[in-house]
């Protein structure tokens, strides 16, 4: 059949089926394509950039693959009900094609729909890929389905009246197959295909029946009626590849083969069932298509054939002869989903094979199907797709890109390797057409199952078919085509919505091939780049036009900047990326240029490329306004950075000299000097003029002269090392000739320009002055490099002998600078192949420099810079004696401790850290780590030591802690040594201290030392001397000592106190009694002694008080070992001597303080209380003669205050003993409630042998019944093993809880109790309901524990009350620990559930009445 050119080979079908007959001329249009075209296979595989890497799992091979009777006869697991309501689900139909760039059908567009909906999940799809699909209405095929016309082409459209029109590809109607008359017959046409040729039409309709035209004559060559069993609509027609092959699936859910055959002039058509739809219904059908270039692929031979099921799908092969190749569930999904089919061709590691994608619900499956060497087929599962929505069909559009249709009719384009959704399109408008009739088969009756009526309801396999990239949808009044855009398209439609941007973003990802579903870009990729490229520069061009032209005419400054840095970056990044300058420099630029603040911003955007140096070889124009923009926006630092990234051979090199010197950018002149004019010594000739000035003068440099002068060393150093200033090298050929330029110019004798008062060899001169470390540090780096030819050794030499002559000859240069001269050239000298030469002599005068006793000044720096020559190699410069001696003379002793190092004198370093105040404190690590670390010999540890024993004294008044510390770490044994060496008292006691007392924190093991007793003590005495207050404190955390020694001196330094505490811990306690009370009294006596002689002074009470607290804290602290005579042998004499002073007082004379004193003797009360009884107290008060004889009225306010505090302590007794009997009662009460109640049994037969427990009575079985209702016979419960014994008691316990718990052992109650279920406890009946002659019920009641019905009560009872109560408290509190074998309520708290109630973490006091319960 011929085709048009323009058109490359396309044939499209569709068939289609009206929905509802609504109205005379609406149509039910399933769609349905026969021929398919494809795309040349291999240029897919030079297009293609990326293979599927996926991870392949192969599915298991069976030795021995099911045959398709043992398919046939398998029950399909379709148990789950089905739910007739309106379902969302998704299905997903495809069909192999490729994209083409031009439609095969004439079809006008019908616009650019700008409102298409974007997936909410990325919004910015859309601005990512533009518009991905081309939606076009087929205006000449719908305006003719809405007349009613009937004619057929390449498109095939069936009707609800039978008719099968076939139009051609400029939508005219070619052949209109069938009639009215046959459709009322026959029903609406439910299914077509066309098969490869495009010479055959196979149609099947409504009510079962299939026909075969003849497209090219219109003739009808078979009418079909006794393929498959009648009553059943035709869901499904398929031709295979081969023409005399076609399956059908019918609405009863089986699948036949249709084999046509010619003989001897007659038609006929012979059917096979491959599926009974009584076995699992199939609702889908696919078989393979190979496109024409593949017909030799060794796949084709097996002519496979996928088919879907309500529950799995399967792949068949056809030929050689009928094989299942593979099953594959579902698993889980949702009733009303669709299931979907749809083959492609995809090549998978450079190897071209069918993918077969499937999916019912919101996940689709990817399978690889490949046939091995031996001719088998093996199934490879891809990565699968995972989506947010339900499907209704699915449609390969080629082989990377596939289009989803979800239930709410929205398209989303995927990218199936990337699974990135490009594109969301609504299609409502198209009225979709669903298959629901048929597939409910409502034309024979509606004799389908519910399953399958339930999937028909969003079926609409028959109204979307694709073809050449195209897919058609069948709508009930309109046809609908969808492709894939061009790329220009897809740019061009961005254009038309003026998103210049995206667009330009979208050809850059043409251009570098990261773009999806691209149509329309072929050949190799540099041709596919200069195609985008050409028509990026044209939309470049566009976007620079539409800047200039929305640019605000009026307002501020700022809005028209802020409009050029929104448009101008782009033009610039895209002209840099596309890598033309030329368009940037030259058309972009003039047309900016127009503008002077686009212009500006322009040249501002070029900042960033230059300085990464990503844009070189600017222009002269462009480079020449880009440092006056700068220029004139004060911008140096800018300029300066630009400068040195630009290639400045092009501009005029003096004027930018000017400027860099007018605005002090010393990095851009030095660069234009080296870069532009290959010149290297004027600039620093220019910086030289410029420092050295206040320098020889003497004078401090400024910041700005700072800056110049360290710019010059780095220059310096650079030009020495071969590297360009500020960055890069120099050129290869140059070097040699730079550093012999640079070294010439430094040791020049006199300069260009020079006055008859300069000094020779200014340079050097004026470099040694500025800084003199980093100079030497360039001259040595400068060195290191220098290789040993003739010329290098001459010039080493020459500039040491300039360093020499102008350094040692003058008396400018500090002794630090000087110090750092010699040390430079300690370090050459030192090296192994030094040529270098200088006279000893010289260091022997540098060395009377640096130790010069009369030059007090600078002695740390003169030390420091010393030690540095000396550590840089300098010492083989010396001779040792005699630096020694010099050293020693001028104090510095770091210079000692180096040399004495060096011989190994360490005892003499010790001697250096003491005499230097700086370090002397260092002394102590100094010892510990010549003593500690390894490597030392035991003479020089030892010679060590000893010179730490000479300057003990030192040690000690240095730093004590310290000193103990290293004394008790090294040489614990020879404490007393050391102690015989301390004269000094102060010193002794300081050392000991430290020593002893831990609080001073050495680290020191205190068990190690072994100190005796006697050091112990004559610490104590030395501490009674120096630091009497601290006594107590310190024996509280000392161990060693013996209380008898200790008591006698503290008695002979009359630190009473102190005496008190140590015959306290002896145990003497009236002793320290009688010492505590007898200082009381003393100082009473100073109180009332004070009054008596009414001095002015009013002394202290604080000195009363606080020996009067200590007194009390000895009595309490005591008095709970001693009996009541010697309780108030110590009470009494206290209250007494608080009570002497206030009976000496009264009208005669006056106390100063009687109310503090009264304040007093109440606290004594208030302490004694406690312990002794109160009639005893107001006893000894009123037997005392004074206050018998009528004074109680100087007392009356202490009894009174005595009384308060036995009324409130009476009070809280009777409260809290009422509380506990109230709480008592009520708990027995309810334990008798709970134990007399009787229990219900639920049955009245034995839970386990099922019997009724009168029929057993001949046995004398005992019943048992649990307090969860059940009943067994004793024999039965023993037969389970249902008893557990506890503290010797045998329990039984219920067979049916403990095994439906699954708690495990029947024995774990405790864990039920936690949990807070009732045990089953039991009653033990005999058959004649009496138990008092059981001699087991006998034994239990004599003894003293609660029984087990009393032992539930009580946990039901403690569970209502939900908390711990009194009751439990108090048995709690009074329980002995010891003894175990007594515990009221030990039924209860018996076996492992047993925890102390405090335990508890929600445990509280709950004092309020208790809840009254109701029975």
């Amino acid at each position: 059949m011929e085709n048009e050119p323009d058109h490359e080979n396309v044939e499209q079908n569709l068939c289609a089926k009206t929905a509802e007959e609504e109205l005379n001329k609406s149509f039910n249009l399933e769609a349905s394509l026969s021929k398919f075209s494809y795309i040349d296979l291999d240029k897919e595989l030079e297009v293609r950039n990326d293979l599927i890497d996926d991870k392949e799992f192969d599915i298991p091979q069976v030795d021995t693959p099911p045959t398709l009777e043992s398919i046939l006869n398998e029950t399909d697991d379709e148990d789950e009900s089905f739910v007739l309501e309106d379902p969302t689900l998704l299905n997903i139909d495809t069909i192999d094609s490729h994209s083409y760039d031009t439609s095969s059908v004439a079809s006008s567009d019908s616009g650019d729909r700008t409102n298409l909906k974007r997936k909410k999940k990325i919004p910015d799809s859309f601005s990512l890929h533009g518009s991905v699909m081309r939606h076009s209405l087929l205006k000449g095929i719908s305006a003719q389905i809405v007349s009613a016309a009937a004619v057929s082409s390449l498109i095939a459209v069936g009707t609800s009246h039978g008719l099968a029109l076939i139009f051609d590809q400029n939508q005219a109607l070619r052949l209109c197959l069938g009639s009215t008359s046959v459709g009322g017959q026959y029903g609406a046409i439910s299914a077509l295909s066309i098969n490869n040729d495009c010479s055959r039409l196979l149609c099947g309709f409504a009510k079962g029946q299939i026909t075969m035209w003849d497209l090219a004559s219109g003739k009808l060559l078979r009418s079909i009626t006794d393929a498959h069993p009648p009553g059943t609509a035709i869901l499904h027609i398929k031709f295979t590849d081969d023409p005399t092959l076609a399956i059908c699936n019918d609405s009863g859910g089986s699948v036949f083969e249709l084999t046509f055959k010619r003989v001897m002039g007659v038609r006929t058509c012979e059917s096979r069932c491959l599926f009974s739809g009584s076995k699992g219904e199939v609702c889908c059908i696919e078989p393979l298509h190979s496109k024409p270039e593949l017909k030799d692929h060794p796949i084709t031979q097996f002519s496979l054939l996928a088919m879907a099921s309500l529950t799995k799908i399967l792949v068949i092969g056809l030929k050689p002869s009928l094989k299942v190749w593979m099953t594959f569930p579902y698993g889980r999904m949702d009733p009303s989903s669709v299931p979907l089919l749809a083959w492609h061709f995809v090549a998978v590691h450079n190897y071209v094979n069918p993918m077969l994608a499937f999916c019912r619900g919101d996940v689709v499956h990817f399978l690889l199907v490949k046939r091995d060497e031996s001719g088998a087929i093996h199934v490879t599962k891809q990565k699968h797709l995972h989506l947010y929505y339900d499907l209704i069909n699915f449609t390969w559009i080629n082989s990377r890109t596939v289009v989803l249709l979800d239930s709410v009719e929205k398209l989303h384009v995927i990218d199936r390797q990337t699974q990135e959704e490009l594109e969301t399109v609504e299609i409502s408008e198209v009225q979709l057409v669903y298959n629901s009739s048929h597939f409910k088969s409502l034309a024979t009756g509606g004799n389908v199952s519910q399953a399958l009526a339930l999937v028909g309801e969003k079926a609409c396999y028959q109204s979307i078919s694709s073809y050449g990239g195209q897919i058609f949808y069948l709508g009930t009044k309109s046809v609908y085509v969808m492709m894939l855009r061009s790329w220009r398209e897809r740019v061009d439609h961005l254009l038309k919505q003026d998103c210049l941007t995206e667009a330009l973003a979208l050809a850059w990802s043409f251009h570098e091939g990261k773009a999806k579903a691209v149509v329309g870009l072929s050949g190799d990729a540099s041709k596919r780049k200069a195609v985008v490229a050409d028509r990026m520069v044209e939309i470049l061009f566009h976007y620079a036009d539409r800047a200039l032209k929305k640019c605000p005419d009026q307002g501020k400054i700022q809005v028209m900047e802020q409009h050029f840095q929104d448009m101008v970056p782009v033009i610039v990044d895209y002209c840099l990326l596309l890598q033309r300058k030329d368009l940037l420099f030259s058309q972009m630029y003039d047309k900016l240029s127009e503008n002077s603040v686009a212009k500006g911003v322009f040249l501002e955007c070029l900042e960033p490329y230059i300085l990464s140096d990503k844009l070189v070889g600017i222009t002269p124009q462009v480079m020449k306004d880009l440092i006056v923009h700068f220029q004139d926006k004060k911008l140096m630092e800018n300029v300066e950075a630009l400068v040195v990234h630009m290639d400045i051979t092009s501009l005029d090199i003096q004027q930018v000299v000017l400027m860099c010197w007018e605005n002090h950018l010393y990095d851009a002149m030095i660069y234009v000097y080296n870069r532009g004019m290959n010149e290297f010594i004027s600039p620093m000739e220019k910086l030289f003029r410029v420092i050295a000035p206040p320098l020889n003068a003497g004078k401090a440099l400024t910041d700005e002269q700072v800056v110049m002068g360290n710019k010059l060393l780095v220059y310096i150093s650079c030009c020495l090392a071969g590297r360009a200033y500020p960055l890069g090298d120099i050129p290869e050929d140059l070097v040699p000739l730079v550093k012999n330029q640079v070294f010439e110019f430094l040791i020049r004798l006199h300069s260009t320009d020079a006055s008859l008062e300069e000094e020779i060899y200014p340079y050097v001169r004026t470099l040694l002055h500025f800084d003199t470390r980093e100079f030497l540090n360039v001259l040595a780096l400068t060195f290191e490099d220098f290789k040993n030819d003739k010329q290098a050794v001459e010039y080493q030499q020459r500039i040491v002998d300039i360093l020499l002559k102008v350094m040692v000859e003058n008396s400018d240069f500090t002794p630090s600078q000087v110090g750092c001269l010699f040390t430079f050239l300690a370090r050459q000298l030192a090296k192994p192949d030094n040529t270098l030469f200088v006279n000893r002599t010289l260091f022997d005068q540098v060395l009377e420099f640096l130790c010069s006793p009369d030059d007090d000044s600078r002695h740390s720096e003169r030390q420091q810079v010393l030690l540095e020559l000396l550590q840089a190699g300098g010492i083989v410069q010396f001779e040792e004696s005699r630096l020694i001696r010099m050293a020693e003379k001028a104090e510095f002793y770091q210079i000692c401790e180096f040399m004495y190092e060096r011989e190994h004198q360490y005892d003499k370093i010790i001697d250096c850290y003491l005499r230097d105040p700086l370090r002397e404190e260092e002394v102590f690590n100094y010892i510990h780590n010549i003593l500690s670390i390894p490597g030392h010999s035991a003479e020089e540890k030892q010679s060590v030591w000893q010179k730490a024993m000479d300057h003990i004294e030192e040690l000690v008044s240095l730093k004590p802690c310290k000193a103990a510390e290293l004394v008790g770490t090294h040489f614990s044994e020879q404490i007393e040594t050391v102690i015989k060496k301390l004269q000094n008292q102060v010193l002794l006691f300081k050392f000991l201290r430290s020593l002893l007392d831990p609080r001073e924190g050495i680290h020191v093991n205190q068990e190690s030392l072994q100190i005796s007793p006697c050091i112990t003590e004559q610490f104590i005495e030395l501490l009674c001397q120096f630091n009497p207050n601290q006594v107590i404190e310190t024996l509280q955390v000392l161990e060693c000592y013996r209380l008898e020694e200790t008591i006698q001196i503290t008695q002979k330094y009359q630190l009473h106190e102190v005496t008190a505490y140590l015959l306290e811990k002896k145990g003497d306690i009236h002793g320290a009694f009688l010492i505590m009370l007898e200082r009381l009294q003393s100082k009473l006596k100073e109180i009332t002694q004070q009054g008596e002689k009414n001095s002015k002074e009013d002394p202290s009470l604080k000195d009363v008080e606080d020996t009067m607290v200590e007194t009390i804290a000895l009595c309490q602290r005591n008095s709970h070992n001693l009996n009541q005579q010697q309780r108030e042998a110590l009470w009494f004499p206290l209250l007494e001597a608080m009570m002497a002073p206030q009976k000496l007082s009264g009208p005669a004379a006056p106390h100063l303080h009687p109310e503090a004193l009264k304040s007093l003797t109440m606290q004594v009360l208030n302490s004694m209380a406690s312990f002794i009884a109160l009639p005893s107290i107001l006893q000894r008060i009123l037997q005392d003669p004074v206050y018998g004889k009528g004074k109680l009225g100087e007392i009356q306010g202490l009894i009174l205050g005595m009384l308060d505090t036995f009324n409130y302590e009476q009070t809280l007794l009777e409260t809290t003993t009422s509380l506990l009997n109230q709480d008592l009662h009520w708990s027995l009460c309810n334990l008798r409630a709970s134990v007399t109640r009787g229990l219900n049994p639920k049955q009245d037969y034995c839970s386990i042998c099922l019997q009724q427990y009168k029929r057993r009575q001949e046995m004398a079985d005992e019943i048992i019944v649990f307090s969860c209702g059940h009943l067994y016979h004793s024999f039965c419960l023993q037969n389970k093993e249902c008893t557990i014994e506890i503290e010797g008691q045998t329990r039984w316990t219920c067979y049916k809880c403990s095994s439906s718990n699954k708690v495990g052992k029947p024995s774990e109650n405790s864990s039920e109790i936690k949990k807070g279920r009732s045990t089953p406890t039991q009653i033990k009946m005999s058959p004649s309901y009496q138990s008092k002659g059981d001699p087991a019920a006998k034994k239990a009641s004599s003894e003293p524990v609660l029984d087990p019905q009393q032992i539930q009560a009580f946990d039901q009872l403690c569970r209502l009350y939900r908390g711990s109560s009194r009751l439990a408290l108090l048995t709690e509190l009074s329980q002995n620990r010891s003894g175990e074998s007594y515990r009221p309520f030990g039924g209860s708290q018996s076996g492992p559930a047993f925890h102390s109630i405090f335990q508890n973490e929600n445990f509280q006091l709950q004092l309020i009445p208790p809840p009254v319960t109701e029975d």
